[in-house]
């Protein structure tokens, strides 16, 4: 308050046409008294009290709510009323302004005269005789619905009648409550509370609405007396639980709405009373976090839903800080509860005992549904079983089979979909679409338009309660097996082609994927039937590639390879399960035998069949496969015959690829040049043929051609632009939303920041790089991760971490048979033996890398081998001097031979450096002038830094020798 708040209390103040007296709590336009709500006359006091000023949201919620928890949506409610009772605006007369994000302000100019104490200036108004309202008490605080009270609010206010409607346990009853609560003060206490849950039969409706009123009529028809005590005053009658005598209370509704202009009604239902004057307030879920990826524990709390499970897990005992894996937990809980107040209230009161991670464990189980709620509440609501048996004993015998048989949906599904699955000679289909209406307005199943198609879902906890009552039917098995093959149908209808070229939007089947794995799993199990499984799974294959689902993809082929049928062996069936393990199985499990037998056999059947698609595909899965365990020559082979393919296809998709695929093995052999020849030739088909992504085998090629070109630019001398491709890449791989394109892009961008000698970015890859890969099960990606870490410590010189998880990684991936990086990590960990003291063992794995070359032939990475091999020699000793010389001038022929000037550059500083020590300072100087002259940027980078402060010091020495 302002200072003169308190003497303010005691004047008469005047506003335009209006007088106000605080003390009376009166309001006046032209000498005749408005009707106000009391918090509305509040909020126009505390405005007043200092005219001029913002008042806070908060000091206004404070001085009108006292002692209680009001969410600022009430506050804008009355505060619209009052400018409505003010008629603020009309004419451009202003007396409240919102300040946004601040509050609100009295503006217009007041006049204060002080009142007599002893004598009013006029008398006050007669009032009436106050009636004790019946309400029960409302919840100190209601989370998540403030929004909706005040839309309650405005309704009531407009139209006389609303009704609440939703599911059993959303919260029906305690948002009236509290609605009513607000409007005591406006219907000065006469407001009555009708449960119509004591009573079982529609003509007792009547009955008990007088017998809350205290209406005594000795009349069999007690209307007259209920409409004589009605029109007496203004009066708010809330109905709550109409549904079981819907019939009843719609008949009352009706009569009062229309006989009794001064009452106003409020009812609760799962479903509508459809009479004259109703008007529907349809009440949702508490809002839950989306599906998200980067779930924490300070995101989720915003959510409603998560704020009333962690207020009654609290008030159950539990006292540890959220925890951001605890906090996907409880998104997980919230978002199987569908947001019913009364499941996670239930659910939450268990976490004091169990915790959050015992409690989902017991969740899974089909108990849940009998857990125990508050003793004060409902009977029908303490458990969840009772709250769903009082609404199935209200359905008909058609409603209550087709509720418990569409149990069997997991998801969304539609009309259609009803009818294929759940219809029957009994239970036509013309009953099931009457029986689905039904059940949609009595509140048991929802329903939404997505796509401009009319879908329907039942509840988690109503599907839970469904399927109990249909598992052990007659008609189960049948059911179940319609639903796998309504799936199969589904995914036939719009198949997701693996041999496809280019991406493609799969977000519209997601919301089928529960049924598909509903469907899976009765298919496989001892009373279901493996052939629709196994047909289930070759259509779904494509489906869980595409959207990274690698684990369950591996799983669901291989259990249809093992049911195969002979008649399949051989069919497009197999085709389409073994390509899809091949590609699951590579990118988790890593590179086995088995997984070039599946690709191998795959290619065989394809070109039996005349799958020059599928061919072309399963190329360029044995091309990643044997990039991978680090056969890079067999798989230059296998890219030229992928070129032949696409010739033959004529499809500039197909021969981009090839080109990509060519680029990315003469990369990996030594041929920067051609390299960057194919790259170019690729990007240019692409651009040309406006394509954006193609995915083949699980990659999407255009970011592994973007991973390749970064590569060959800094191998080829241009660092700055490697960066830029690499940045380029990781974006591209993002937008694809595959974790497997994201996961190769961080890796390879990664090593580009080692060469240059960003440390910093070099990290941000590879811990996102290790997190990514975990997340999602890439087995082989994540210790390549780890692996990176290890070469990274070593770099920044933390030599003991880096030599240790470096060879701990190294042994891992040489058991994955992922060599595709192995050369270049071992080559990392040799230079950090030598730096620690470690000269014997880094001797042997250089000698062990140089057998795999001699066998193998040239790599990519052959003349830093070369060089590496060169420190080794000569930290054993200067009898060894001239082999160091020896390898590093190998290095730096190869390097120029292989177009790599980076490579070349990094082996002339050390042979620049060797002849420094015998005096050859002029060789030196012009060895590296000339390298240092053909670089055009990236000045900043470690190794050309290093390569500037050595010329500087052979100049000096030069000059001071005088040498030319």
């Amino acid at each position: 308050m302002s200072a003169d708040s308190g003497a303010l209390l005691s004047d008469a103040i005047t506003f335009g046409p209006y007088r106000l007296s605080p003390t009376e709590r009166l309001l006046e336009r032209n000498d005749s008294a408005i009707t106000i709500g009391s918090r509305a006359l509040d909020i126009l006091i505390a405005l007043i009290e200092r005219p001029g000023e913002i008042v806070s949201h908060r000091d206004l919620i404070r001085r009108v709510w006292p002692n209680m928890v009001v969410e600022e949506a009430n506050l804008r409610v009355h505060v619209g009323a009052l400018r409505k009772v003010l008629r603020d605006g009309d004419g451009g007369t202003r007396y409240i302004a919102n300040i946004p994000g601040r509050g609100y302000c009295f503006v217009a100019p007041i006049r204060r005269s002080v009142m007599a104490d002893t004598q009013p200036l006029r008398p006050a108004p007669e009032r009436l005789s106050i009636p004790n309202h019946n309400l029960p008490p409302r919840l100190s605080r209601m989370i998540g619905r403030g929004e909706t009270i005040a839309a309650l609010l405005a309704m009531l206010s407009s139209c006389r009648f609303a009704s609440v409607i939703g599911p059993g346990g959303m919260g029906k009853t305690t948002v009236a409550i509290s609605v009513a609560h607000e409007l005591l003060s406006e219907f000065g206490n006469a407001i009555f509370f009708v449960d119509l849950a004591t009573i079982n039969e529609d003509a007792l409706v009547p009955t008990a609405v007088t017998s809350v009123l205290g209406v005594r009529s000795h009349s069999p028809d007690p209307w007259p007396d209920l409409l004589a005590f009605l029109g007496r005053q203004r009066v708010l009658l809330v109905l709550d639980n109409c549904e079981h005598v819907i019939a009843g209370a719609a008949a009352l509704t009706e009569r009062l709405y229309s006989e009794a202009p001064n009452v106003h009604l409020l009812t609760t239902s799962r479903e509508s009373l459809r009479v004259e004057g109703e008007h529907i307030h349809l009440l949702r879920s508490l809002d839950h976090p989306p599906h998200d990826a980067d779930i924490t524990a300070e995101r989720i709390l915003a959510a409603p839903a998560v704020q009333l499970f962690m207020e009654r897990a609290a008030a159950s005992g539990f006292t540890d800080p959220l925890s951001d894996d605890d906090a996907r937990i409880v998104t997980n809980i919230c978002r199987r509860l569908d947001g019913i107040a009364l499941a996670i209230e239930l659910v939450a009161s268990r976490i004091g005992t169990y915790g959050i991670r015992g409690t989902e464990e017991l969740l899974n189980n089909r108990f849940k549904l009998l857990w125990q709620g508050r003793r004060g509440a409902l009977p029908r609501h303490r458990t969840l079983h009772a709250m769903l048996d009082w609404s199935y004993n209200l359905l008909s015998a058609p409603d209550r089979q087709l509720l418990c048989r569409l149990a069997i949906f997991v998801g969304a599904f539609t009309l259609d979909a009803a009818q294929c699955v759940a219809a029957d000679p009994i239970l036509d289909s013309h009953e099931v679409a009457n029986s689905l209406n039904a059940l949609v307005e009595k509140s048991l199943i929802h329903s939404s338009t997505i796509d401009n198609i009319v879908c329907f879902r039942l509840l988690d906890t109503t599907r839970s309660y469904a399927a109990g009552k249909l598992v052990g039917t007659d008609c189960w098995a049948s059911i179940a097996r319609q639903h796998a093959l309504h799936c199969s149908q589904a995914l036939r209808m719009g198949r997701v082609d693996l041999a496809a070229f280019g991406g493609r939007d799969l977000s519209g089947f997601v919301p089928l994927l529960g049924d598909i794995r509903a469907a899976l799993e009765w298919s496989f199990s001892s009373v279901g039937h493996s052939q629709i499984g196994v047909d289930l799974a070759a259509l779904a294959a494509p489906l869980l590639l595409g959207l990274s689902l690698l684990c369950e993809c591996q799983r669901w082929c291989q259990q249809g390879l093992a049911a195969l049928a002979k008649a399949d062996e051989g069919t497009a069936t197999e085709l389409a399960l073994q390509q899809a393990l091949a590609i699951s199985s590579m990118f988790t499990r890593g590179n086995s035998d088995e997984v070039r037998a599946s690709i191998e056999r795959g290619l065989r059947l394809a070109e039996r069949l005349g799958e020059r698609k599928y061919q072309l595909h399963l190329l360029a899965g044995l091309h990643i496969y044997l990039s991978r365990v680090g056969d890079f020559s067999e798989a230059l082979i296998v890219a030229e015959r992928s070129v032949t393919l696409a010739t033959e296809l004529e499809s500039a998709t197909a021969s981009t690829v090839a080109d990509w695929m060519l680029a990315c093995s003469y990369h990996l052999v030594g041929n920067q040049e051609a390299a960057q020849r194919y790259c170019d030739s690729g990007f240019a088909s692409a651009a040309a043929s406006g394509l954006v992504q193609i995915e083949f085998f699980g990659y999407d090629h255009r970011v592994r051609a973007l991973i390749v070109l970064a590569r060959v630019s800094w191998l080829r001398g241009y660092p700055d632009r490697a960066a830029r491709m690499g940045r380029q890449a990781i974006s591209e791989a993002e937008r694809s939303g595959q974790p497997v394109n994201l996961c190769i892009a961080l890796i390879y961008v990664a090593t580009v920041h080692l060469w240059n000698g960003d440390f910093e970015n070099a990290e941000y890859c590879i811990e996102r790089l290790v997190a990514h890969a975990s997340k999602f099960s890439l087995g082989p990606y994540r210790i390549v991760g780890v692996a990176l870490k290890g070469e990274l410590a070593i770099a920044r010189g933390e030599l003991v971490i880096g030599v240790y998880t470096l060879k701990a990684a190294l042994r891992e991936l040489r058991v994955e048979r992922h060599n595709v990086l192995v050369s270049s990590l071992s080559l990392a960990l040799a230079a950090g033996l030598i730096r620690s003291g470690q000269t014997e063992e880094a001797v042997f794995i250089i000698e062990d890398e140089m057998a795999r070359i001699q066998k193998g032939g040239e790599t990519f990475d052959s003349p830093e081998l070369l060089r590496v091999r060169a420190t080794v020699q000569l930290a054993t000793g200067s009898a060894n001097a001239a082999l160091a010389e020896a390898s590093l001038l190998a290095s730096v022929e190869q390097a120029r031979r292989h177009g790599s000037l980076a490579w070349e550059l990094r082996s002339a500083i050390d042979l620049a450096r060797v002849w420094t020590g015998q005096g050859r300072t002029v060789d030196a100087a012009d060895l590296l002038g000339g390298l240092q002259a053909r670089f055009s940027e990236g000045f900043g980078t470690a190794d050309l830094k290093s390569a500037s402060l050595l010329m500087d010091h052979l100049v000096r020495l030069n000059s001071d020798t005088g040498a030319a």
